[in-house]
């Protein structure tokens, strides 16, 4: 799955171990390398397994949450505006093959 950043201060969390736990924790950054990883191996959104992945209902529809350590989480929205769309309405993430992440943390704070 290709990944994109919603801002600088995101990559670089992403990307940069020891920005990751100095905004995270040790033990969020370590689950946040595997959560990249497993976003690059995957080819769509359901392929996700690890972190209790998650989309949201409500205001938050078009986000898709896994868990990283400590209530601490990765938000990514599908990168195409508009998202692939089921009969239902809901996004098809099944077939959402590009992300951004928009959020790392506590969900709560968002």
């Amino acid at each position: 799955m290709t990944i994109s950043y919603s801002d600088e201060k995101i990559r670089r969390c992403c990307v940069e171990s020891t920005v990751a736990t100095k905004e995270l924790g040790a033990d969020s950054c370590r689950q946040l390398r595997s959560r990249i990883s497993d976003l690059k191996a995957a080819k769509t959104v359901f392929e996700l397994v690890a972190g209790r992945p998650h989309s949201y209902k409500g205001k938050k529809e078009k986000r898709f949450s896994l868990d990283l350590a400590q209530g601490k989480r990765l938000l990514f929205v599908p990168t195409k505006d508009p998202p692939p769309i089921k009969d239902d309405g809901g996004i098809d993430w099944g077939l959402v093959t590009e992300v951004t992440i928009v959020f790392l943390g506590d969900n709560h704070d968002d």
